[in-house]
């Protein structure tokens, strides 16, 4: 399990600033802690597992306060009001989620290099598995039956797939990712309607066989 505590959390924030420069790095986590007046060695204690254990430290921590921006005034501003369908209210937190990434954008871009330099798939599939867990939880999805597995297993290949387009878009207020993410969103709609409709059939055709 993830550790989790406001010391990281306050090296985390510092270290961004240095991210983009030195990238995920002990360099920059140490001059993060040196703006927060500790010493160099406060790195290994902090962070044993190295820049890795250091970027999905900050994306569980982003994940944290999307969650917390959506239960307030920024999740209102989200659109994240009383009454929205829950493809409308995932739709609404990735949003959120990006507008919130949009000043880390770089710090996102050599995060996502550093798992790939690094062969990281089990890091790069817990990041990905704690975001779309927290997009869930904040929509308000509490499904414990086997559609927990599916929706999670889409959602997570539409959101990644979601913010490497993302990383490249320069459209005014994520537009064109944005119309990206409906249209994912959409063909997932599509073939949720689609599966109910051949479950229902088929359950027809049971009761009808054994009824004969």
């Amino acid at each position: 399990m993830l550790e989790r505590s406001a010391e990281r959390d306050a090296a985390i924030r510092a270290t961004l600033p240095h991210v983009p420069l030195d990238g995920w790095t002990m360099r920059a986590l140490r001059a993060g802690l040196a703006a927060l007046g500790e010493p160099p060695e406060t790195a290994r204690n902090l962070f044993p597992g190295g820049p890795v254990d250091l970027f999905e430290a900050w994306c569980d921590l982003a994940d944290r306060e999307m969650e917390q921006a959506a239960s307030g005034p920024e999740g209102l501003r989200a659109g994240l009001g009383e009454g929205l369908g829950l493809t409308a209210r995932v739709r609404a937190l990735v949003a959120l989620r990006l507008r919130l990434l949009r000043p880390h954008r770089e710090a996102l871009r050599r995060g996502l290099a550093l798992l790939a330099a690094g062969g990281q798939p089990g890091a790069a599939a817990r990041i990905t598995a704690r975001t779309v867990d927290s997009i869930w939880h904040a929509a308000g999805e509490r499904a414990t039956d086997f559609s927990w597995y599916t929706k999670r297993a889409s959602l997570a290949a539409i959101y990644a797939a979601t913010l490497l387009y993302w990383l490249t878009d320069q459209s005014e207020g994520d537009e064109a990712t944005l119309a990206f993410l409906d249209r994912r969103l959409a063909g997932l709609a599509a073939f949720g309607r689609l599966r109910r409709n051949v479950s229902s059939a088929c359950g027809r055709v049971f009761r009808l066989r054994r009824a004969a």
